[in-house]
């Protein structure tokens, strides 16, 4: 695994192993984002195994340098409090999928 900046990360598709960050976050190479042809995508639902789990976050955003094809998301605390993912841990993403709309009221937020 090759986690160097600046440089294209070599991606043949999914399944893709990968580390999350110390911030919690994951890198979507930019080979992975061509591939998978989301170049445009604000949101995604991801599914990823951790420790033999499957874990299935809905609705990330998916953060973008300006200069870079690359995409990177953060793993919500709540996930990562439940399914015990610390920074460094190694993480496999099975699924990336584009969603168009995100409900940001669907875990109970209320309008103010």
């Amino acid at each position: 695994m090759n986690l160097t900046m600046g440089r294209e990360i070599n991606v043949e598709g999914l399944p893709y192993r990968t580390r999350v960050y110390i911030n919690n976050q994951v890198l979507l190479p930019s080979g992975l984002i061509r591939l998978l042809g989301i170049e445009d995508a604000l949101y995604a639902n991801i599914i990823i195994k951790h420790g033999g789990k499957v874990i299935e976050i809905r609705g990330v955003r998916l953060l973008r340098n300006r200069r870079a094809r690359s995409r990177q998301f953060t793993i919500p605390r709540e996930v990562r409090d439940r399914y015990g993912i610390r920074p460094l841990d190694e993480i496999e993403i099975v699924s990336v999928k584009p969603v168009g709309f995100v409900n940001i009221y669907e875990h109970g937020g209320a309008p103010s």
